[in-house]
């Protein structure tokens, strides 16, 4: 390839990237239910990324333009505000299976989120990472910011030949500006394998408050009966001596397998609002939704309001991608206003937001039955309404 034509071709690629990361949202009104709005288009995929993260730009070196280094997907991002500006920082997978994080902002939260230039670097512990992701991000009241993430290493008891068993951990790191982490420490807890931990952000009897998923292996939770709460007295050491179960899986449910909590809990008038995953198992293969439940704002661990069913499932596209069928949110943002930005990753390939507010979000968890058990209770709650609304539309014309 000629120098102008590499030049014309490298000028499509800026164009097109442009054109995609400054592409107005807009809500998809295909999908209203009065509890949150959804919008039209993801806010970050794989082709967001820089071009120079996934080109060689220089003609010397890379005459053909060739993507070397491809991106696979950006997804399982956590979210925070600072200074009125959005912050995501995203799970980005390459070509390799190998995950690394980057922080992407907006002004907006809804659209226009551009990469920094580079990414992330997370210092490791004595014993490398293998692979690092799904950040929450977490202000806490001692005024550091907190990154708690899986982090995966090969088991090394897998017996001979196995080269998928795998030892998943909770990482911990800190900053004060995203841009550079002091790690510490990998959590420890009673339970042989650790998720989807998150980390509380306010100071729990002086200690600090981590919500767990105990489990016995890399995917299956086994004895693990959900969603876990703990304290810690250290979090440069962080030990948590006994963990206490206070979201438990349920049979027939969407949390029937496993469930996990997502972003940071989220402090309302009310209680502790929380946005977590339920996952259960069907003939596609295994369904991840999102479902909110409801802290007391005095003790955290108890939780006082359980709304029944899923907040929000695979829709359309959503359903679609590396890991199909699955909905996962490790990120929230309150805005100044009380509007919530809930960020929320599908099938473990693609970035979208979804928006609401507390008001609506607490009528949501008060005013929602929690789940019956049992379809003839789930008849009962759904007659109820029927029979509720039957009567007001009767009231209406008379």
């Amino acid at each position: 390839m000629d120098l102008q034509s590499f030049n014309r071709k490298l000028e499509r690629l800026r164009a097109a990237h442009e054109a995609l990361v400054t592409r107005r949202n807009r809500i998809d009104h295909r999908h209203y239910n009065g509890i949150v709005d959804r919008y039209v288009h993801p806010v970050l995929t794989a082709e967001h990324t820089p071009l120079h993260w996934r080109y060689d730009l220089n003609p010397e070196t890379n005459p053909y333009l060739m993507e070397r280094m491809g991106i696979n997907g950006v997804f399982n991002a956590g979210a925070i505000e600072l200074n009125g500006t959005l912050y995501l920082i995203c799970r980005v997978e390459g070509y390799d299976r190998k995950s690394f994080f980057a922080v992407a902002e907006s002004q907006t939260g809804i659209a226009d989120f551009w990469f920094w230039d580079r990414p992330l670097v997370m210092p490791e512990t004595e014993d490398p990472d293998v692979n690092v992701y799904d950040m929450r991000v977490i202000q806490h009241e001692d005024g550091e910011i907190y990154g708690v993430f899986c982090t995966e290493r090969k088991d090394p008891d897998a017996p001979p030949g196995d080269t998928s068993g795998a030892v998943a951990q909770c990482g911990i790191a800190r900053t004060r500006d995203l841009k550079t982490w002091e790690r510490l420490d990998d959590l420890r807890t009673p339970s042989p394998q650790q998720r989807n931990a998150v980390l509380h952000p306010e100071f729990i009897d002086g200690q600090y408050a981590f919500y767990t998923r105990p489990q016995d292996s890399f995917i299956q939770a086994g004895s693990g009966g959900g969603i876990g709460f703990g304290l810690a007295e250290d979090i440069e050491h962080a030990v948590i001596e006994e963990e206490r179960i206070v979201d438990p899986r349920a049979y027939h449910t969407i949390k029937e397998l496993k469930n996990g909590a997502g972003a940071a809990p989220i402090k309302t008038e009310a209680g502790w609002l929380h946005i977590a995953h339920g996952v259960r198992g069907c003939a596609a293969g295994l369904r991840y939704v999102l479902y909110a439940f409801l802290c007391d704002l005095d003790d955290p661990s108890q939780v006082i309001r359980r709304p029944g069913g899923y907040l929000m499932a695979p829709k359309g596209e959503e359903r679609i991608g590396d890991v199909s069928n699955v909905l996962f949110c490790n990120g929230a943002v309150v805005r100044e206003n009380g509007e919530l930005y809930i960020y929320y990753a599908s099938s473990d390939t693609r970035m979208h937001v979804a928006t609401t507010t507390l008001d609506r979000m607490l009528d949501y968890v008060f005013n929602t039955p929690e789940d019956g058990g049992r379809s003839a209770a789930c008849l009962a709650q759904r007659m109820a309404l029927i029979q509720n609304n039957l009567t007001y539309l009767q009231n209406q014309e008379t």
